[in-house]
């Protein structure tokens, strides 16, 4: 296994080779902390479980300790093929992701696959430029990204010229969704995880050649298709329960939450998002959606979380990158919501805090909300 610094110069080369049926990549973080986490998940010492291994992916560890995602050359070319044909065919790319992540990743395989270097913007988009010369442009973003990029008409323009920009990592809201559209940028959400190769539902439907189910018992989203994962790095315990084999055909049990909307995959949040305070089941995905939504909240980047409390078992906290008036936010949940469903504290920062790959670092955030 090679480490490799996640710099397009120096991950290409041997992604390409990898891809190649070459010894497997394992891009590494640049945050030292991060970096330390990975090599240690890695065991860059220990062999590859298992052949056809082309990339050593860790997660982001926004909800717990990073794992290594085993990524096969197959997955990886099937998810870049199925992604070109979504989007309209091979096209030049632009990177604004971090590469050790599989966002990030995934673009400079398309870029190999195309045969067409992939350009690198900064992940604040300040110095990207519109594309130029023929074929098709690309570019993948994070919610955040593309809502800064909205406040600034130089960046929006330059993001005009893409014939498509892909959403993905973090739910985008439709009010974003519909500022993009509206200011003449052609955007697509897509949903999937390190697991997956990246996005492998493109708004809200399948790719071609995979297939989405819902485990009747707890609506629990299931995803089977040639781009899925081959375990997790010498982590049998965590694989078994994660993966499904049968033959050649694999399937992921994913820790996501979903329901069918006219045929199209709405994600209703983490498994592990339904938490008991006071007795109650309460969903901390659709209640940080709803408090998104509120008069109150206008304006504010606001999460929602839950820490152990002993009076409550789980108290519910909103947080918010400014100063939002949690009565009035109350009251406007409570319109939709029972009382138990409604946050007890807010918590304003200046910013939320987040992983290296755009998503909001909820550890940190209970973290910051029990220190």
């Amino acid at each position: 296994m090679l480490t490799v610094e996640p710099t397009p110069e120096a991950l290409t080369p041997v992604l390409a080779a990898a891809l190649a049926g070459g010894e497997p990549v394992a891009p590494l973080p640049l945050d030292p902390a991060e970096r330390d986490a990975t090599l240690a998940m890695l065991q860059p010492e220990q062999p590859i479980e298992q052949p056809g291994i082309a990339a050593v992916l860790g997660t982001s560890g926004s909800t717990g300790r990073p794992k290594g995602v085993l990524l096969s050359a197959a997955a990886m070319i099937a998810s870049a093929e199925a992604t070109h044909d979504r989007l309209g065919g091979p096209g030049a790319w632009t990177l604004a992701l971090p590469a050790h992540y599989v966002a990030g990743l995934m673009v400079l395989v398309r870029g190999v696959l195309a045969g067409r270097p992939v350009s690198v913007t900064s992940g604040d988009l300040a110095d990207l430029t519109a594309p130029s010369g023929g074929g098709r442009h690309y570019l993948s973003l994070v919610p955040t990204q593309l809502a800064r990029a909205l406040n600034d008409p130089v960046i929006t323009a330059a993001l005009g010229g893409f014939d498509m920009i892909m959403i993905g990592g973090a739910p985008a809201a439709a009010d974003l969704l519909a500022a993009a559209r509206e200011a003449g940028l052609s955007v697509i959400t897509t949903y999937g995880m390190s697991e997956t190769c990246g996005g492998c539902v493109y708004d809200r439907e399948p790719l071609p050649g995979v297939t989405i189910g819902l485990r009747p018992e707890d609506d629990r989203i299931e995803i089977t298709g040639p781009m899925v994962f081959s375990g997790y790095r010498l982590r049998p315990d965590l694989t078994e329960p994660s993966l499904r084999t049968n033959g050649e055909t694999r399937t992921l049990v994913t820790a996501d939450r979903g329901r069918w909307d006219h045929d199209r995959l709405q994600v209703l949040g983490r498994i592990d998002d339904v938490v008991i305070t006071g007795g109650h089941n309460v969903d901390l995905a659709e209640l940080e959606r709803l408090a998104r939504q509120a008069p109150a909240a206008a304006g504010a980047e606001l999460a929602i979380i839950g820490v152990p409390d002993d009076v409550w078992g789980t108290m519910i906290i909103a947080v918010a990158d400014r100063p939002v008036d949690l009565d009035r936010l109350r009251a406007d949940l409570a319109i939709d919501l029972p009382a138990h469903g409604l946050p007890r504290r807010l918590l304003d920062l200046p910013a939320l805090p987040r992983t290296s790959s755009g998503k909001i670092d909820r550890q940190r955030l209970v973290r910051l909300a029990t220190g």
